[in-house]
């Protein structure tokens, strides 16, 4: 497999390992308490490695539409890679040899970590859906083979985004990209699309069953079976057939084919349009208009704001039919770490409304019109906005809003007190099992994975020791091991080798993740 390197690469290319690790703190409430939506204000790298404890491999369905490198800088989506917060992060961690980057270097090494951390939140079974477009399009397909493996490559849909043709240099420019990855090829499972008006308007005949379409019995080319069928009427027709005869013969048993009105016609197999509404369609790689503009996504969001506010923001149309195939189940998790108007938590929210489902969403954005434009928008689509004929009835739901908060570890490698204490179980138990911590009344008693108990022996402002008087005050059950963290150990080694016990030291032994 051809691999992608750029100037910086060797500098970027495990940095989603050195992140610190920064707690999420909320700061208010929107609708619903209980609703598991958040909507995150921080830099995207900080904010993934930060989720990763609550859902590292939950995520079914993650859409992103990053920067695509265009080198405008004058509009307020700053759609490069010089905003003043790239800037900074690539000279700290690329350093000064990130000034000789070029413009495609600059953008691949803020994609790679952010990439890297998206794998290990999205589930086994999901995928990930990125728009993109020319600028970058080829670099970001050889990156994404790179961390999802080319194996894990599903297809680049082709999306109409414009009404009418913007001429930019030789071609007018009417199309950008959506490239689809899973986690795992074999085991990712995509939906299908709700049949479109369309589709809809071609299912012109009706019985007592309902409407319904023909679908193709006989082929020249493509048929393996030659019989002769007479219709109702006496009318000959010859094959070849796509089924054989006794299969024919059971769908007219069950009143299955439409029947030719003159000689010369062919049956057709009835196709009942309440099955395919149920069913949905299978996507193909060009989406046309009807799946929604940039015009109509800015359109739509002058007539929430009552101004201007993106020109190149993605209809919600779209993102629910790609939440669609990539949500199959009606609880599932979408990310959208590029959030930029909110339009992801809009389609969650339009979705649920829709079918009753229960899908959830998660939004980060960087820029300071995190709280102003995407949480705004948001709240205004659970409650409702418009006016008169114009008004659009809220969603309902909910989300929380959070800001990026301390890091678990202070500079001199102690743990960060002031993040509290039930963040820091959370961090240490992640660390140990890379899953999500249970909840339980013991106060040192963190949980147990694969026939291991995990403890965490600490007191703010106190040194805990390992005694054989307390130890069994802080072992509550019987298990086949332990892990015990404290400050320090005074039990001898045979009688911890004897009971599997495991002594960690805080903070030597946690694990920087």
């Amino acid at each position: 497999m051809p691999k992608l390197n750029w100037i910086g690469k060797d500098k970027v290319i495990n940095h989603h390992l050195d992140v610190p690790f920064h707690t999420l703190d909320r700061q208010y409430t929107v609708g619903d308490s209980d609703s598991g939506n958040k909507i995150i204000n921080g830099d995207n790298l900080v904010a993934l490695k930060a989720l990763l404890p609550e859902y590292e491999g939950k995520i079914k369905c993650i859409y992103i539409d990053p920067p695509y490198n265009t080198g405008n800088e004058g509009w307020i989506y700053n759609d490069n890679v010089n905003a003043p917060q790239i800037k900074r992060w690539l000279g700290q961690v690329v350093g000064k040899e990130g000034e000789d980057l070029s413009r495609h270097d600059k953008w691949l090494c803020m994609m790679y970590p952010r990439l890297q951390l998206l794998h290990k939140l999205l589930a086994d079974d999901g995928a990930i859906f990125i728009s993109i477009d020319d600028n970058e399009q080829a670099n970001l397909k050889l990156l994404c083979d790179e961390i999802f493996g080319e194996g894990n490559f599903i297809m680049t849909i082709t999306w109409r985004r414009s009404d009418n043709q913007t001429n930019i240099g030789k071609f007018a420019k009417v199309a950008e990209y959506i490239l689809i990855y899973s986690k795992n090829y074999n085991i990712c499972n995509l939906g299908r699309l709700p049949l479109s008006e369309k589709a809809i308007s071609e299912y012109q005949y009706e019985d007592k069953k309902g409407k319904y379409g023909r679908g193709q019995l006989r082929d020249a080319v493509r048929g393996k079976h030659n019989y002769i069928v007479t219709t109702p009427d006496g009318f000959i027709c010859n094959g070849p057939w796509f089924v054989s005869k006794e299969e024919f013969d059971n769908l007219v048993r069950q009143d299955l084919i439409h029947w030719p009105e003159k000689e010369g016609g062919t049956p057709r197999k009835k196709i009942y349009l309440q099955d395919m509404l149920d069913k949905g369609q299978i996507p193909n790689n060009f989406w046309g208009i009807e799946f929604g503009t940039n015009q109509r996504a800015a359109n739509q969001l002058e007539q929430m704001f009552k101004k201007r506010v993106f020109d190149f923001s993605k209809p919600t149309s779209l993102i629910e039919n790609i939440i669609s195939i990539g949500s199959t189940d009606k609880s599932s998790i979408i990310l959208d770490s590029f959030a930029g108007s909110g339009t992801t938590a809009h389609a969650v929210l339009n979705l649920n409304k829709k079918d009753g489902g229960n899908r959830k969403f998660i939004l980060v954005e960087m820029e300071d019109y995190a709280e102003t434009i995407t949480a705004e928008r948001v709240k205004r689509v659970i409650n409702g906005y418009g006016e008169g004929d114009k008004a659009v009835e809220g969603t309902g739901g909910g989300f929380d809003y959070f800001s990026l908060g301390k890091t678990i570890f202070n500079a001199d490698g102690n743990l960060n007190e002031d993040v509290g204490v039930e963040k820091i179980r959370e961090y240490i138990w992640y660390s140990e099992t890379g899953t999500s911590l249970p909840s339980h009344l013991n106060e040192y008693f963190l949980g147990s994975y694969n026939a291991t108990d995990y403890y965490f022996y600490y007191e703010q402002n106190e040194e805990t020791i390992l005694t054989r008087e307390n130890i069994g005050t802080i072992i509550k059950q019987k298990a086949e091991g332990y892990i015990i963290y404290a400050d320090a150990c005074q039990i001898e080694k045979k009688f911890m080798e004897t009971n599997n016990i495991t002594f960690k030291r805080i903070p030597r032994d946690i694990k920087k993740l």
